[in-house]
């Protein structure tokens, strides 16, 4: 196959824990044709869509690029998508521009249109049965009232990742007024709040599904001591373990809707018995539980994109 992966830059990723760089590997040991674009490397010409691409191998421990060419999306068997947050107006335009190469014939994943469509926050609200009690508002005053009953919460941005401005509100704090302020910049920004769950001290378990299939093992980012967060970029430690039963109903449920919307690869956020997150943009942590497990989850990734390509060599 010949495949493009759209990344962020080269240089900005890190060559022993990048998902996006272990499925490439993957994939060029299985004899396919790897080419990397930048997000703004597709575009129109009239209404056609066009894509700029460098011909990418590993050698060496390290990798060669060739020349940049352009071309029609629709001359490669695929087109992943592992832009990384956030979601952005340019990131929205980007969805917009894969969907029209979409509509022309080309094979993207993830589906470009529930990319937009599935706000990895608010995302959870089509599974409610498995999320945390939530609010969804920019109003301080109604966020404090989700306080007050519940006592002790979160609160974080609709588009942020990797932890970023993720705070934990207690009635104590005697911060509550200025990161309320703060965070829905004095209420003109919407949030969401979550009901703390303790079990975060045991790890926020990251579940990845392939084309609907959940794989084995989570990957459980356990939190720094006095950290709210476990996010590996926050400094969280990520621990393989095996998916527990309530794990594997709330992966196997959501992902049939998920292979449904044409979300190739997906990484749920759970803690402990609660779906926090869908991560639909680029999800992490292949590399992990491959270090940790006798799962290889690049090579499960590269088998599912095969079988949607049989025909192809």
């Amino acid at each position: 196959m010949k495949i493009v992966f759209i990344l962020d830059p080269l240089a900005s990723l890190k060559g022993d824990k990048d998902t996006s760089l272990a499925i490439m590997r993957e994939a060029q040991l299985r004899g396919h044709t790897l080419f990397v674009s930048m997000q703004h490397d597709l575009f129109l010409r009239g209404e056609q869509a066009r894509i700029k691409v460098q011909k990418f191998r590993f050698v060496d421990g390290s990798y060669t690029l060739e020349p940049s060419t352009e071309d029609s999306p629709t001359a490669f068997d695929a087109i992943i998508m592992r832009k990384d947050p956030p979601f952005d107006n340019e990131y929205l335009y980007s969805t917009y521009l894969l969907e029209i190469a979409a509509n022309q014939g080309a094979h993207v994943y993830n589906n470009p249109a529930a990319i937009r469509g599935w706000n990895e926050k608010l995302s959870v609200t089509r599974f409610a049965q498995f999320a945390p009690q939530f609010l969804v508002s920019a109003d301080n005053d109604l966020i404090r009232d989700f306080l007050n009953t519940h006592q002790d919460i979160i609160v974080k941005p609709l588009d942020g990742m990797g932890g970023h401005s993720i705070f934990r509100l207690t009635l104590s704090d005697p911060n509550i007024s200025v990161i309320l302020e703060t965070i829905t910049q004095h209420g003109t920004r919407t949030v969401m709040a979550q009901r703390y769950l303790p079990a975060i001290t045991q790890g926020d378990k990251r579940i990845i599904i392939i084309d609907g299939e959940p794989l084995p093992y989570a990957l459980a980012r356990i939190p720094l001591a006095g950290e709210t967060r476990g996010n590996l970029a926050a400094g969280g430690t990520g621990v393989a373990q095996p998916l527990s039963k309530r794990d594997l109903e709330i992966a196997t449920t959501v992902g049939k809707t998920l292979q449904q919307e044409g979300l190739f690869l997906v990484g749920l956020d759970v803690i402990g018995e609660h779906l926090t997150e869908i991560n639909v943009t680029s999800p992490t942590g292949m590399v992990e539980i491959a270090a940790q497990t006798d799962c290889n989850p690049a090579s499960r990734f590269l088998d599912a994109l095969e079988h949607h390509h049989p025909k192809v060599p």
